[in-house]
């Protein structure tokens, strides 16, 4: 099944949220642009109906990255927002159990859950 362009740049945002809500603090703004582009290798780990079992390494190494970009409250948040929308607009695709265990098993902790019906607000 073939995605479409915003189907990819919605499941990239969710995973950078995600990334975003548990990185450390630090000063600077993230586009969502950003965002999507770090996040775009884990997009073929997470479309539902995949039968790929092992994260891709440039999925995790985005991810980090991500991590580590998003040190502030505020751009944690900000992440946590792009994900949100990127996430909402791919709908059904996103496989939520892969989702939910991408930032672990790329060895990033994550002291919240991971849902599509997350509170950006209260991301630290």
């Amino acid at each position: 099944m073939a995605f479409s362009q915003m189907q990819k740049i919605s499941a990239f945002c969710f995973i950078l949220c995600m990334v975003v809500i548990i990185s450390p603090h630090a000063e600077g703004a993230i586009s969502c642009n950003t965002v999507y582009s770090k996040l775009m290798p884990c997009l073929s780990y997470l479309m539902g109906g995949s039968n790929q079992a092992a994260v891709p390494a440039g999925c995790c190494s985005g991810i980090q990255s991500l991590y580590t970009a998003a040190s502030t409250t505020p751009d944690r948040q900000g992440v946590c927002s792009c994900l949100k929308s990127g996430a909402a607009s791919l709908g059904n695709n996103i496989d939520t159990s892969k989702a939910a265990t991408l930032l672990s098993k790329c060895g990033v902790p994550f002291p919240y859950k991971i849902s599509a019906n997350i509170d950006c607000s209260k991301i630290q």
